[in-house]
């Protein structure tokens, strides 16, 4: 299951997102965790010290690498440089998957401990030196994307994606590729605006968007929340002792979070493997070559110099069904 956490800067998202991959371990399910941040603070939520967060390999960095590998034998690739964010996979590109080790989590995944359960990490990259004043974060967050059109999860399988701050998600389709979103939200007028915005942006799409509030302190916050986001409101969480010593850098052992942020991880559950019934390959699939298209169109033909168009295979459809048509 693919889960994406967004919300504005400073809403708690990525403390959020990594209190639900500590819940994912703790029971013993198979977790990729992946900082989609170019703000990179997932790792050290997860308790990496600084000098380990920043040892971590980037994903923008090994680009050819990961383009190279899931390229496969696909005749309509003639090269990996012809690939960029959104290129979809065909018959002979080569699958991720979620339990298995393969080059790409060789080189850009780093195995976390949490408490005696093992996730794996996965992270942008920061920006470099080089990058200041004439880069594009997208640049950095399109290895990502591409991983995760590439990528077959199961049920009982979790990728959980830490997104970037507000509604950036849109300027890729990355926003598509995700059983659920879920929008951490304050109660206020700002931290209600950037729902309402992923709301109308996601609202042809199909996108199951769900509301977490966050640093909720009364029945007057809960109230503002149910009535600017409606039946969208899935659960809300308020002050947390644990999550304090998490941020000093001393989290006691998970299992000592409080019950009631406990109760909260598990409803997310709930709602995430809700979700797997409702899976449409062929839309997800369709929703894929859409965006492929609107770059074909913009800018990748000619920066590619190939025919972007003719890298979609009509035949292919992304699920459960694709595994058998793709390199080993």
């Amino acid at each position: 299951m693919k889960i994406a956490f967004v919300g504005k800067g400073g809403s708690g998202k990525t403390t959020l997102s990594s209190l639900f991959i500590r819940h994912l371990a703790a029971t013993g399910a198979p977790v990729i965790a992946i900082d989609a941040d170019i703000n990179q603070h997932l790792g050290p939520a997860l308790g990496l010290d600084e000098a380990e967060a920043a040892a971590l390999p980037a994903l923008g960095e090994r680009l050819p690498l990961i383009k190279e590998y899931l390229r496969g034998t696909n005749p309509r690739l003639a090269s990996a440089a012809e690939m960029i964010k959104t290129t979809p996979p065909g018959e002979g590109s080569r699958l991720l998957r979620v339990r298995e080790d393969n080059p790409v989590y060789d080189a850009c995944a780093r195995a976390v401990e949490l408490d005696g359960d093992i996730v794996r990490l996965m992270v942008t990259g920061p920006f470099t030196d080089a990058d200041l004043g004439v880069a594009c974060y997208h640049s950095k967050t399109g290895a990502v994307e591409l991983c995760l059109n590439h990528l077959v999860d199961g049920q009982g399988e979790y990728v959980v994606v830490d997104m970037t701050a507000g509604s950036d998600s849109f300027a890729s389709g990355m926003f598509t590729r995700f059983d659920i979103t879920f929008l951490v939200a304050e109660p206020t007028r700002k931290g209600v605006s950037v729902y309402r915005q992923y709301k109308e942006y996601a609202r042809d799409f199909g996108v199951t968007l769900k509301v977490v509030g966050n640093k909720v302190q009364g029945r007057d916050d809960l109230d503002f929340l149910r009535a600017e986001v409606g039946d969208d409101l899935l659960v809300t969480v308020g002050h947390s002792d644990w999550v304090r010593a998490l941020e000093k850098g001393r989290p006691p052992r998970f299992a000592l979070l409080e019950d009631v942020n406990h109760r909260a991880l598990h409803r997310l559950r709930t709602a995430v493997d809700a979700t797997y019934e409702l899976r449409d390959a062929e839309r997800y699939t369709r929703q894929m070559a859409h965006f492929h298209l609107k770059n074909a169109q913009s800018w990748g033909n000619e920066r590619t110099g190939a025919d972007l168009a003719a890298q979609i295979d009509p035949s292919f459809v992304l699920g459960e069904s694709a595994v058998a048509a793709t390199t080993v």
